[in-house]
């Protein structure tokens, strides 16, 4: 199954810590991040990735293209340049024009370490999220579901630390949810899947994995932390 990856943010909130690439590429030790993302999809199956880019794109095509004969031998890799920020349904809705892309896909984050999922996920019927349990959501919002794993309600963040199931950053969709875009931005988690919830059918896909949301500085240096020790103790932000 193709996996569209979303990468084309400014990282804003990260660039205290790594200021001169995007955040898919920020250094673990010495290899990009990107680069183990790459790995440990390839490794759970996927073999057809296409990028969606805007800011600093040319980093990341230049990364794309020196793994090309390397990490990405095996693999179909394409990338789809956003002509101006369109948030992350615009993205997604941008690239399934470009690409005619009419079948289901997997979407994920390049800044979001999930340990497992896509299994999962390939087995599920579209339009499904993985999700996953913390101790402390209070950087997330909350994703209610039911008994039959059904996506009930979001909820806005909260102030206070709690513990509950949130956005896992992959999902299993169809390109047929995009056809009606007007061209303009739009937010996956405000519009679409709030949409789809409305209609109820959206399903949760519950996972006991490791996860971790680079997006800001103490959660990179953990993770950064968690690789060097070769990956010892459970990886949660």
């Amino acid at each position: 199954m193709r996996m569209l990856v979303l990468a084309g943010g400014f990282g804003t909130r990260l660039q205290t810590a790594v200021a001169a690439v995007p955040k898919a590429l920020a250094p673990v030790g010495a290899t990009p991040f990107l680069h183990l993302q790459i790995e440990h999809w390839i490794a759970q199956g996927i073999r057809s990735f296409v990028f969606l880019l805007y800011h600093q794109a040319e980093h990341i095509i230049g990364y794309l293209q020196s793994q090309q004969t390397g990490l990405l031998k095996d693999c179909r890799i394409e990338w789809v340049i956003e002509p101006t920020p369109m948030d992350t349904g615009g993205a997604v809705a941008h690239a399934v024009k470009e690409l005619n892309l009419t079948n289901d896909f997997l979407l994920t984050n390049a800044d979001t370490w999930l340990g497992t999922g896509v299994m999962a996920l390939t087995q599920k019927a579209s339009p499904a999220m993985a999700v996953v349990r913390l101790a402390n959501i209070e950087r997330y919002g909350q994703v209610h579901f039911d008994g039959d794993s059904r996506v009930t309600a979001f909820a806005e963040k909260n102030t206070h630390p709690e513990p509950g199931w949130i956005n896992a950053g992959l999902c299993r969709l169809n390109a047929e949810l995009f056809s009606d875009w007007d061209g303009r931005p739009f937010s996956l988690e405000r519009d679409l899947f709030c949409t789809l919830v409305r209609q109820a059918v959206l399903q949760a896909v519950p996972l006991q994995t490791d996860f971790m949301d680079i997006g800001i500085p103490e959660d990179y240096y953990r993770f950064c932390h968690w690789i060097e020790s070769g990956r010892q103790g459970q990886l949660c932000s």
